[in-house]
């Protein structure tokens, strides 16, 4: 038996920020990883000389996770990516309205349709999304857009966004929300991917005394009297603690809790709606039609984006290139999604095939556990499981309104706070970073 103060289940973004936060506040934490390295979805692979993210990742430099690392004084590198491109309506390629200029060159659009987009960009600009009502995204843009084609614009900017294809259940909100800051701030791809977000975290916890212990799996949450007393590891081990954050997926965490049945865990469960995307990532000799960088499709939910024209990705002078095909909840075959990106790719760069050097393609990677949607019991999710004093939970579907990494960095900060709150009566320091979550 080993003794702790904290055990934090899961060793991505979320289970790093909390360990550093508990670390930095005076507490003794053990994080226990089920695999050979930490990360989770954030790690970063090589090959063939391409580093290659999980899926597309971008920073989005108006969010929470940012403002996070800044305060951690975290050196990331990279560069904001062009937003020129090109829109895929009906097979066809046009210029993408994303500024004045292309705006004004678009096909897609008559001249009416034209300040219609324009009137809407401003329109979500000016909106206050905390004060949205609780709608689905298309309710909002059925009664706010009534220009057919600028629908399907908006639709496909909310789907780059949140990287999530949902409209009828999505919380108009938080999307617009996110919209806004990826309009307004924008987002960054980093050199080296974003595995140097990880290693430095990694590093960070070390330095703060957390034990990482990698290749350690919890089979169970334990508790006496509704208040935590340990976390039993699959190997045997047991850790004795006093509190527990679990950054697991809402049904494994259910899953390794004592009684889990007669606490919110099972309605968290129950209720949740992942995020799924096919994703295809290739490294290239060379880009078949260099001036197509990014593009984004209208009638398909699907995303092409050259990260290398933002980021370093390779030391051979190789491409990454990254295409997404955006899933809505239900069943999806992987074939059929694999043979859409190519296509989509051939459209884009014909015989791209020539120029492979390597390929990585994830049929069914899960973007997110959960996010705002409507048929949720609570608007808020943690980040206290309220039947069992010292469970805490954090990760991207343990959500206050925010998305995707800012959800795990702003759900980690609370559950580290509240921890800290509860030993002592007060929580950890209010830094401008993590105020704001609170």
């Amino acid at each position: 038996m080993k003794k702790y103060d904290v055990a934090i289940i899961g060793g991505g973004l979320a289970g790093l920020i909390a360990a550093i936060e508990l670390a930095e506040a005076g507490k003794s934490v053990a994080l226990l990883e089920k695999s050979s390295r930490v990360g989770g979805r954030a790690i970063t692979v090589n090959k063939s000389g391409a580093l290659f993210n999980l899926g597309g990742h971008a920073l989005y430099l108006g969010g929470e996770a940012n403002r996070v690392f800044r305060e951690y004084g975290l050196k990331l590198t990279g560069n904001k990516p062009s937003t020129k491109g090109l829109a895929i309506w009906r097979n066809e390629l046009f210029p993408m309205p994303g500024d004045p200029m292309a705006l004004l060159s678009s096909r897609l659009l008559g001249w009416s349709g034209k300040a219609k987009l324009l009137s809407t960009i401003v329109k979500i600009n000016k909106t206050n999304a905390d004060e949205i009502a609780a709608i689905s995204l298309r309710s909002w843009a059925e009664s706010a857009i009534n220009d057919p084609m600028v629908r399907h614009i908006f639709y496909a900017l909310c789907r780059t966004a949140t990287y999530t294809q949902d409209p009828d259940f999505q919380l108009a909100g938080p999307v617009l929300k996110q919209v806004k800051s990826s309009l307004k701030e924008g987002v960054m791809y980093l050199d080296g991917g974003w595995q140097t977000i990880v290693d430095q975290l990694r590093d960070r916890a070390i330095q703060k005394g957390v034990d990482i212990l990698i290749n350690k799996s919890a089979a169970e949450i334990q508790h006496e009297r509704r208040a935590v007393s340990g976390v039993l590891c699959t190997d045997g081990t047991l850790l004795e603690v006093s509190s527990v954050i679990s950054t697991a997926s809402p049904a494994v965490t259910y899953q390794i809790t004592k009684d889990a049945e007669s606490t919110s865990l099972r309605r968290w469960k129950d209720e949740v709606r992942p995020a799924v995307a096919a994703s295809l990532d290739l490294a290239l000799k060379r880009l078949p039609a260099a001036d197509r960088n990014f593009a984004i499709g209208l009638d398909q939910p699907v995303f092409f984006s050259n990260h290398s024209r933002a980021a370093k990705l390779s030391d051979n002078g190789t491409i990454v290139v990254h295409l997404t095909k955006y899933n809505g909840p239900g069943q999806h075959d992987p074939k059929s999604d694999e043979k859409l990106l190519e296509q989509t790719m051939s459209l884009l760069h014909p015989d791209w095939e020539r120029e492979v050097v390597a390929r990585q393609y994830l049929p069914n990677i899960t973007v997110v556990n959960d996010y705002p949607h409507l048929g949720r019991t609570q608007s808020a999710i943690g980040p206290a499981v309220p039947e069992i004093e010292g469970l805490y939970v954090a990760g991207d579907w343990v959500s206050h309104g925010e998305l995707l990494a800012d959800a795990s960095a702003a759900s980690a900060i609370r559950a580290a706070y509240h921890i800290v709150k509860a030993a002592n009566g007060r929580g950890v320091r209010l830094l401008p970073a993590t105020a704001s979550v609170l």
